[in-house]
């Protein structure tokens, strides 16, 4: 309970925050819409050329993307770890953290939140009946129920990914380029694993498990049987990352040595 309550403390704040410079806000929204709208705008390029990619319609394809910017969303507002090398190791600012009487990691992620990127939650839902409508698609009982285990499994998975990312700064304090990188191969998990090669399909499927994100769980509800199997691991590969990146976290908090002089 201490710690929900300081989270929404935090939330508090940050909030009065953001609404105090409401143009700012604004124009956040629109460039988050506009760089889901080109997202979207190529998927109908693509097509705008082949009727099917590897078996998948149109249709299904802007599923499978409206599907993965629901955890996209909720990774971006409460994982902004992008920048914890330059900004925490290299300027010195987890000497503060460090200070503070909670996990220093839920620190991190209060004071990084973003709550304006939980707009992608309600574009992506929006992509997603559009999409299903066309596709005639239909929906159990507990359909709401998976997709809420799903789309909670597939933001672990992400901050699991990142937060080991992250990690590597406790032992290599320089400058590198790994975070931007495997934020690019993040987009791979928004398209069906099958248009890659083999090797690339291991990598998204066990190693950097960001299919578990869009296509698996979205499988499921496209009626794709073969997948299915890979949809119901979804919430345990989210969890089993995601406790390994806390874990690798902890290890990493006993290495570090402070920022020097």
């Amino acid at each position: 309970m201490f710690y929900v309550s300081i989270f929404f403390h935090y939330m508090g704040q940050y909030l009065k925050t953001r609404f105090e410079y409401r143009a700012n806000l604004f124009v956040e929204f629109f460039s988050d819409l506009l760089s889901q709208a080109v997202n979207f705008i190529f998927i109908l390029v693509v097509f705008g050329h082949t009727s099917l990619l590897h078996g998948w319609n149109r249709d299904e394809i802007i599923f499978i993307y409206g599907f993965f910017l629901v955890p996209y969303a909720l990774f971006s507002s409460f994982f902004n770890i992008w920048d914890f090398n330059d900004r925490y190791i290299v300027k010195g600012e987890f000497d503060r953290i460090l200070t503070r009487p909670i996990h220093s990691l839920f620190q991190i992620i209060l004071e990084r939140m973003e709550l304006e990127s939980s707009l992608g939650v309600a574009t992506g839902l929006a992509v997603m009946f559009y999409s299903g409508s066309r596709l005639g698609l239909k929906m159990t009982w507990y359909d709401p129920f998976l997709f809420i285990i799903f789309v909670v499994g597939g933001a672990l998975v992400f901050g699991g990914v990142f937060i080991m990312i992250a990690c590597i700064s406790f032992w290599a304090d320089a400058k590198t380029s790994i975070m931007p990188m495997m934020y690019n191969i993040s987009n791979y998990g928004r398209y069906p694993v099958d248009i890659y090669n083999r090797a690339i399909r291991f990598v998204l499927t066990w190693i950097l498990p960001f299919a578990f994100v869009g296509v698996y769980p979205a499988a499921y509800f496209l009626g794709k049987k073969e997948w299915f199997s890979y949809a119901f691991l979804t919430p345990v590969i989210g969890i089993i990352f995601f406790v390994l990146s806390i874990f690798i976290w902890n290890q990493g908090v006993k290495k570090y040595r402070g920022a020097g002089n």
